[in-house]
């Protein structure tokens, strides 16, 4: 698989079949990705990678969690603008609309959304699960730093025939992770991410998103 065929045939995947990554794929995947950029070398980003019986206890931890306190502990960052304007607003409504209608679930169903969306957090069923945290004193460019970690590694597992889904929804519940990470009072958790082998039977896999067009969105100056 080429870079191009990589990057288009990523996606986020919300159903993976019950089949285990091997440890030897997930550690070559990570010691390429620890090759992406970032500024001044610093390489802000710290990884956790969780499976087998760990990942189990986090998933029934977390069972718990979504009942006792649904709304969540609190984001430590805006994980949106607090005024979502035009057209970021009409993109992340589109695609909330287009993946409810390949469920079937209605948009006044406001119960079976909740309870779809509450399977993000035993992490669509994937067989491992990563998290990515950064010091608290790092700023935005190391937090772009991450961004572009975490695409190498998405990439890299497409490579691998692997799929995944990044996670921001895990910031909601900083104070349980970190305690479930043991994060040291410094580092702070940006997001998580399913990793394993899509289900190609489900209706969601056929959800490929709209991007917008090239022209909307680059300029070319001189050339």
């Amino acid at each position: 698989m080429n870079v191009y065929e990589a990057v288009q045939s990523r996606r986020s995947v919300r159903q993976f079949l019950d089949q285990p990554v091997a440890p030897d794929v997930i550690r070559r995947v990570l010691h390429a990705a620890l090759r992406a950029p970032s500024g001044g070398n610093l390489q802000p980003w710290h990884i956790h990678v969780v499976g087998g019986q760990r990942l189990d206890e986090l998933k029934a931890l977390m069972r718990r969690r979504v009942q006792e306190d649904p709304s969540g502990e609190g984001s430590e960052y805006d994980i949106y603008p607090r005024e979502l304007v035009s057209p970021y607003r009409d993109r992340r409504f589109a695609v909330g609309e287009a993946m409810y209608a390949r469920l079937g679930i209605a948009r006044e169903d406001k119960a079976a959304r909740r309870q779809w969306f509450a399977r993000n957090y035993q992490f669509f069923g994937a067989p491992l699960a990563l998290f990515c945290t950064v010091d608290r004193r790092m700023g935005p460019p190391q937090w772009s730093d991450l961004g572009m970690m975490l695409q190498s590694v998405m990439l890299l597992l497409r490579a691998e025939g692997l799929d995944s889904c990044a996670q921001e929804c895990w910031a909601v519940y900083p104070k349980t992770i970190g305690e479930f990470l043991g994060l040291p009072a410094q580092r702070m958790l940006f997001t998580g991410m399913a990793i394993g082998y899509a289900d190609r039977d489900k209706p969601l896999d056929a959800l490929v998103t709209e991007r917008a067009p090239l022209a909307e969105v680059a300029e070319f100056i001189g050339i």
